[in-house]
């Protein structure tokens, strides 16, 4: 065998080698509070960093830093206007329960509705002591309804000769507090992340 052919063959088994040793599989633990980003889109840390931002400022703005009755809120939800499948239920519920644990409000129970209605009904069709049934026409009605919309912009580089192109994503939360009584807004914020990814033309 000459050496050319022993070089190739060299490195032939050198590329196998190194195709081989990235594809195999490999995990770790991750902590909720680690910041794992991959490319420019949305992330599951980003989702922690608009919920803290949101809830303090509720949680230290009018009208909930003067409520001293523990004011009821409903949630009815954050409208998705991006391209992307984004779980905003997972954002309110992530609200819903640290305003729970600061202990200045309470939440309509919007989601179980149907249920409570069909247990209610349960109780009174004879099949429930009356001493122990629930009384009718007790539920509690919200005061605020909070509701959001979450938008996404994205901003590529113009198409010219270079060795990586950019991406600039941008995401932003607007949230409001409406008294439903006089339909006032009376509590509105907004929450931004704003990353760019550069990406080589050739990978894998």
């Amino acid at each position: 065998m000459n050496r050319v052919s022993l070089l190739l063959k060299m490195l032939l088994v050198g590329l196998l080698v190194f195709v081989a040793a990235g594809c195999s599989v490999t995990t770790r633990e991750v902590g909720s509070d680690e910041q794992v980003i991959y490319d420019e889109g949305y992330h599951f840390s980003d989702k922690k960093a608009i919920v803290d931002n949101m809830v303090t400022s509720l949680l230290t703005k009018y009208p909930l830093v003067r409520a001293t009755d523990r004011p009821v809120l409903i949630v009815y939800g954050i409208a998705n206007r991006t391209s992307e499948h984004i779980s905003t239920s997972a954002m309110t519920d992530d609200m819903r329960q640290a305003l729970l644990s600061s202990g200045r409000v309470r939440f309509i129970n919007k989601i179980q509705r149907d249920n409570i209605q069909k247990e209610s009904s349960y109780q009174y069709g004879g099949n429930v002591a009356a001493e122990t049934r629930i009384q009718r026409a007790r539920q509690v009605g919200a005061q605020y309804m909070l509701t959001g919309t979450l938008r996404s912009i994205e901003k590529k580089q113009p198409r010219q000769f270079r060795l990586k192109k950019k991406t600039l994503m941008y995401y932003s939360l607007n949230m409001e507090l409406t008294d439903i009584e006089t339909g006032l807004i009376e509590w509105a914020d907004s929450a931004e992340v704003i990353r760019e990814a550069s990406k080589p033309f050739i990978g894998w």
